[in-house]
């Protein structure tokens, strides 16, 4: 069926002068599949690459991300991680919890405020940092900084902008990505839908 409405979108209708041809708006056109194809490309290889990345340094892809960002501010607070990851609160406390049972983080309780607990990276969470690939693809990695800070900053704006078309600006995303269908598959335990 998608074969006979992919054809009947592309087909070619005379033209008069003057006259421009406009597709089906049912019908997804080239352009649109060829979008829909390089995301779903994306999201394949940022799969492929989260499993690598889980199998070699032990850890998920969201609990590496928010240790990251731990060891970068060295003491944050949950809130804190979860406005600079990009996901909720409460998926931050069960990385959280997650990290803290193998040792790689600490929290501990203000002096000050007792309502208010920070979190630090322990030395071993910084041996796991210093270890750890790159969370972003090292080949995407490479290829991004032989271009122009231009041209990066095009990209950049380009995705940001596919994923206001695609009214997504809201959805929790870790500059890592899990994938998965949101609606059949449960969430991991780090609250990502596998």
């Amino acid at each position: 069926m998608i074969h006979k409405q992919l054809k009947k979108a592309t087909a070619v209708k005379p033209k008069r002068a003057g006259q421009v041809r406009r597709l089906d708006p049912t019908v997804p056109n080239e352009v649109d599949l060829r979008i829909l194809g390089s995301i779903r490309k994306i999201i394949r290889s940022v799969d492929l690459y989260s499993r690598e990345l889980k199998s070699t340094s032990e850890i998920t892809a969201p609990q590496l991300i928010c240790l990251l960002t731990i060891a970068k501010n060295k003491s944050m607070t949950a809130t804190t991680i979860s406005r600079e990851v990009f996901l909720s609160p409460s998926t931050i406390v069960g990385i959280l919890d997650r990290l803290e049972v193998k040792g790689l983080i600490k929290r501990e309780r203000s002096q000050v405020d007792r309502r208010v607990v920070t979190v630090e990276v322990t030395e071993l969470g910084r041996k796991i940092v210093k270890r750890s690939p790159s969370p972003l693809q090292e080949r995407l990695q490479r290829r991004l900084s032989e271009l122009p800070s231009t041209e990066q900053e095009e990209i950049a704006s380009s995705l940001e902008r596919v994923v206001s078309f695609m009214e997504a600006s809201d959805v929790d995303a870790a500059p890592i990505l899990e994938i998965g269908s949101i609606a059949s598959k449960p969430a991991d335990k780090d609250g990502v839908n596998q």
